[in-house]
């Protein structure tokens, strides 16, 4: 048998982290267990939403409304902006680094609030305890008092569509273009 927790979180998503983060600041002894590895290969929290979904998407969209803005309409307010291009995998690196500053912070608020992550996944058992298995396999039984579920999304594949680089991709896949495809469906 493992450690002892007041609560513990599967899902290190914004539902998971958000819960973690408040129920240690409570007083609770809080764990918080996420599957996800990071482009790096290293264990990451924050979800689908923060290393490959709302986040990067978001930031790649604020670039392509600056390229926008840049080459159609800031002659309308009297700058004119000659050969303006764009860096797509600059775009990407940015991305990447925009990504990595928020899992980082993520890190250091549960490190900030004492909550204890646990890379790898959990898997709810009877009597409110959680079973661990790290990425090595290793398989501890937590117990809890109180166990929230918070797993999130995953993408799913199509069967007569399955995912092909650069050719039919997920959303992970279109966060990672080097250039910017001729066409899309």
């Amino acid at each position: 048998m493992g450690e002892t927790f007041d609560v513990v979180v599967i899902g290190a998503g914004p539902a998971g982290y958000a819960a973690a983060i408040r129920a240690a600041q409570l007083g609770l002894a809080t764990a918080c267990i996420d599957k996800s590895i990071g482009k790096d290969g290293n264990p990451v929290f924050g979800g689908t939403c923060l290393n490959w979904g709302c986040i990067p998407s978001k930031a790649l969209l604020d670039v392509s409304h600056k390229y926008i803005e840049a080459k159609q309409h800031l002659g309308t307010v009297g700058i004119e902006v000659d050969e303006v291009s764009i860096d797509v995998p600059k775009m990407i690196a940015r991305k990447d680094e925009v990504v990595k500053g928020l899992t980082g912070g993520l890190a250091g608020l549960f490190e900030g609030n004492g909550v204890t992550g646990l890379p790898g996944v959990g898997k709810l058992l009877a009597d409110t305890r959680v079973e661990h298995t790290d990425h090595s396999g290793k398989v501890v039984v937590l117990s809890a008092s109180h166990v929230i579920l918070a797993p999130g999304s995953v993408s799913i594949e199509i069967p007569p569509t399955p995912l092909t680089d650069d050719v039919i991709v997920d959303s992970t896949g279109a966060l990672e273009f080097q250039s910017v495809p001729a066409r899309v469906g």
